[in-house]
């Protein structure tokens, strides 16, 4: 496909469980115990408990799952017209239909349910609430998300909703230019502040912007998202502003207009950096690194100011502000959601000017069936934990991690995706570390749930624990749900 060198993440019948590998899994740990019983052997496999009360929980985004494009009054919305813009989407599909959740939300919230999941970070469609972006809400594009929070309710999984998850009403592009206006960043805060009035009484926890850095490299300067602008340096630097105005004007809106006791905070994919060797220097270096390498948006949100070294590159580049922006993009929040696939950067600390080195990737480097995705473990470890002690972050979600896989099944028919399982497995151990260490991350949101609509990827990319036939729309669990299930069953990594 066109985009296959840009990164996801760059710049950041109900089906049960499996009973077969489920079985396969316990058999293998009595054989073990059995084992070390008879010969003497103990194990001393170190404590890999998470802390009591960690939320376990999946994720999904309503372009990626919904489908229903048309029903119920919804809007266009610029991933719409981005899909059916031909050479846009690799296997020439679009979110039309997709997994369907629209219909199929109570049978998802099953599975969601047979895992054993506490948590589901879902986001909210603006073009089915407000149609044309601003003025007259559409009432049923709201009431399905109160319906779909009453079933989440009803079966003990809490709702955490994510405003905004890239779908913006095409409308707003045609009317403003979308995010290169500070239009849309107001009318982004009016429609967090109806959606909150209505679902905070059940939705205590609301996202802002899901990947502003995503949005902002792949959407309007690489051209490989939508809108599918090509912006130049100083047009990003002023749209990735007015993201973080927006993130600003809406945390302020939902304050005004939410229930009492209702927290608020983004959902980054920080760019992540990560010692290359853990030594006090390069630890250092990576601290620095993350400050600066996120100043365009994570950075300003936490310190209420661009840095000296980011305006500086800038140059007349620099996003044209005031201090009154300043001031509300740097609104208090009450924690901050971590989206972590993959190292973005290995650190070496160097006598520079910025304190460190960006170490090459060499050819060598593995990486999942998608390419971009090169497993890197303890970014989950490092990422939180820079977060937590540059900006003194007391709440961290990590609000998306996963892999795609190839997902074949096997002539039983089980999809045996050991490799996600492998990842999975890692990456969750390098997140125990960090809460072992006091690293205050409270929940861990699965990218994800289903497999769905990948973006530029169409189909082709499979992230998800539970297979979905595109045609059929069922859904069947893979082995990663048995795993999925035993670790949130224990706490601790299975």
């Amino acid at each position: 496909m066109p985009f296959k060198r840009f990164s996801r993440r760059q710049f950041g019948g109900l089906a049960g469980s499996s009973a077969f590998g489920l079985s396969m899994m316990l058999s293998a740990r009595s054989s073990t115990a059995q084992s070390d019983q008879a010969t003497g052997i103990q194990n001393q496999r170190p404590p890999s408990d998470f802390p009591s009360g960690f939320l376990w929980g999946t994720a999904t985004s309503a372009y990626q799952v919904e489908g229903a494009v048309n029903e119920d009054g919804r809007g266009p919305s610029i991933w719409d017209r981005f899909a059916h813009t031909p050479g846009t989407i690799s296997d020439r599909s679009n979110g039309d239909t997709a997994t369907d959740h629209y219909r199929l939300y109570k049978q998802d919230i099953q599975l969601m349910k047979s895992l054993g999941v506490k948590a589901y970070r879902f986001s909210i469609a603006w073009p089915r609430v407000f149609p044309e972006g601003t003025g007259s809400a559409n009432p049923k594009g709201l009431d399905f998300y109160s319906r779909l929070v009453d079933e989440l309710s009803a079966n003990g999984i809490e709702p955490f909703a994510t405003l905004y998850h890239w779908d913006l009403p095409q409308a707003l592009q045609d009317r403003f230019g979308g995010w290169t206006s500070r239009d849309t960043s107001k009318a982004f805060a009016d429609y967090a502040a109806h959606v909150t009035a209505r679902l905070s009484d059940r939705v205590k926890h609301f996202f802002t912007i899901n990947e502003c850095s995503r949005l902002v490299h792949l959407g309007h300067g690489l051209g490989a998202d939508a809108p599918g602008l090509k912006l130049p340096q100083s047009g990003l630097n002023q749209v990735r502003h007015h993201v973080a105005l927006g993130h600003g004007l809406a945390v302020q809106a939902i304050r005004a207009h939410g229930r009492a006791g209702t927290r608020v905070g983004p959902a980054e994919n920080a760019v992540s950096c990560i010692p290359a060797i853990e030594t006090p220097a390069n630890i250092r270096a990576a601290e620095i690194a993350t400050r600066e390498l996120n100043a365009g948006y994570l950075t300003v949100m936490l310190e209420g100011k661009y840095t000296d070294a980011y305006l500086a590159r800038a140059g007349n580049d620099a996003p044209k502000f005031t201090a009154d922006d300043l001031r509300v993009i740097s609104s208090p929040i009450d924690f901050v959601g971590l989206n972590v696939y993959t190292p973005d950067h290995y650190v070496v600390a160097a006598d520079n000017e910025r304190g460190f080195t960006l170490a090459p990737f060499p050819a060598s480097f593995p990486h999942m069936k998608a390419s971009w995705l090169r497993p890197g473990p303890e970014a989950i470890y490092w990422v939180p934990r820079h977060v937590a002690k540059l900006w003194n972050v007391k709440s961290i979600y990590i609000t998306e991690n996963g892999t795609s896989g190839s997902d074949q099944p096997a002539a039983d028919g089980t999809i045996y995706d050991v490799d996600r399982i492998m990842y999975l497995r890692n990456y969750l151990t390098q997140l125990q570390r960090a809460t072992s260490e006091g690293v205050p991350v409270l929940g861990y949101f699965l990218w994800s749930l289903m497999d769905n609509f990948e973006w530029s990827d169409g189909y082709e990319q499979r992230f998800g624990i539970y297979h979905v036939d595109f045609d059929s729309k069922r859904r069947t669990p893979k082995l990663s749900a048995a795993f999925y299930r035993e670790t949130i069953a224990r706490n601790a990594v299975a």
